[in-house]
């Protein structure tokens, strides 16, 4: 198998070689899921400023650094290797994407599925306080 290691995961230089569930992940960029996150939210009548507000909980990024950091077209891994994430962080449990969030092993992964939780409770009308548990 011809791999090269390079920071947490793998680049393949052979490009049948299919990637794992977290490579993959891992290899997404925040600007490609961003504007999905906000039709999402938008179509369930929240803002987009709530989901920069969920956003910045989570991470720490306020407005400016969310915008910045899409413009730089970051992976997920590279995302949320600048983050400070919330310390209630690990209060975000439940099913995800089919996965309970509590047991995913991969860090990366339990990180984006946590935004991905948050901006469900945003969509499905969740009071703001519940979803930034406080």
């Amino acid at each position: 198998m011809d791999k090269q290691k390079k920071g947490l995961f793998i680049y393949r230089k052979n490009k049948s070689m299919k990637l794992t569930h977290d490579e993959r992940i891992a290899q997404m960029t925040f600007a490609s899921v961003y504007p999905h996150y906000v039709v999402k939210v938008e179509k369930k009548g929240r803002t987009k400023d709530e989901l920069n507000q969920v956003i910045t909980w989570l991470t720490g990024f306020n407005k400016a650094r969310i915008e910045a950091l899409m413009e730089e077209k970051l992976s997920f891994q590279d995302f949320f290797n600048q983050a400070q994430l919330h310390p209630n962080a690990s209060q975000i449990k439940g099913l995800i994407c089919g996965y309970r969030i509590e047991e995913i092993e991969n860090t990366l992964t339990q990180k984006v599925r946590y935004l991905d939780k948050l901006v469900d409770e945003l969509a499905k009308g969740r009071a703001m306080d519940k979803i930034l548990r406080s």
